[in-house]
């Protein structure tokens, strides 16, 4: 299973979990040093997305703060924090799977948020800030996994 797969798992472990429908996890010299799934909902803690919690846990692992040699994978398109938090961490990298407008369309609207501090980041951007997309056949399903959820 590749890396952006186990993001996509996570994301569905914390969608059964109760919490929203996101995962991450941080690759350290190809190997999985840490993984979280979104728990804002649980903890009532709006900073519990799952890219900053895998984030803190790499550090605590790593001793470090400042990962340059890390990669983080998300089921999804960081929000503004979870960028911002990767960036403070040195990671270089980001791969993620469903685009912003996928969690747009299950209700998760953030994309005004980055437009609010940043503008739409252009493509030739999201490459300068280490940002790459990569559409899995199954990008989506932890999002409807929340829908199916959601409307119980």
């Amino acid at each position: 299973m590749t890396f952006l797969q186990q993001a996509i798992q996570q994301a569905l472990a914390s969608v059964d979990d109760g919490g929203a429908p996101f995962g991450a996890l941080v690759v350290h010299n190809n190997k999985v040093i840490a993984q979280a799934g979104n728990r804002v909902k649980q903890d009532f803690d709006a900073t519990a997305h799952a890219e900053v919690a895998a984030i803190r846990k790499a550090g605590q692992k790593l001793g470090d703060a400042q990962m340059p040699e890390a990669t983080l994978y998300s089921s999804c398109e960081p929000c503004p924090m979870c960028l911002a938090a990767a960036h403070w961490a040195r990671i270089p990298r980001i791969v993620f799977a469903a685009s912003q407008e996928t969690a747009n369309e299950a209700g998760f609207a953030d994309g005004n948020i980055a437009e609010q501090l940043y503008g739409q980041i252009h493509p030739a951007r999201a490459e300068q800030l280490g940002l790459v997309h990569i559409e899995l056949e199954n990008s989506g399903a932890p999002f409807q996994a929340w829908l199916n959820v959601s409307s119980r």
